[in-house]
C-alpha cells in the first residue's frame, strides 16, 4: 500500500525525494501518514481538496478487503 501511495503522489510533486509514507497499525485500523515537501502541499491537496480526495478513494478501494481493518490516509504538514 505504501508503494501505491508513493506511485500516485511522486509524479504530482516537484520534490519526489521528499515524499514519505509511514504506516501506523492499530487493532482495528491502519493509518498511512503522507508527508511531502511544504512547497508541494498544495499540489497534493489540490483545489478544494479534490486531488487528496481522489488519492484517498483509490487507497480505500485498493485496501477494501484488508483483513477487516479500516484504512485511513492522513496528509501531514
Amino acid at each position: 500500500m505504501k508503494q501505491l501511495i508513493e506511485t500516485i503522489v511522486k509524479p504530482l510533486v516537484d520534490h519526489p525525494g521528499d515524499v514519505q509514507v509511514d504506516k501506523d497499525e492499530q487493532h482495528h485500523r491502519v493509518t498511512y501518514k503522507l508527508s511531502v515537501n511544504p512547497e508541494d502541499m498544495g499540489k497534493v491537496i489540490g483545489k478544494q481538496g479534490r486531488v487528496a480526495k481522489a488519492i484517498r478513494t483509490i487507497v480505500y478501494s485498493a485496501a477494501g478487503s484488508r483483513h477487516g481493518k479500516k484504512v485511513y490516509l492522513d496528509i501531514v504538514d
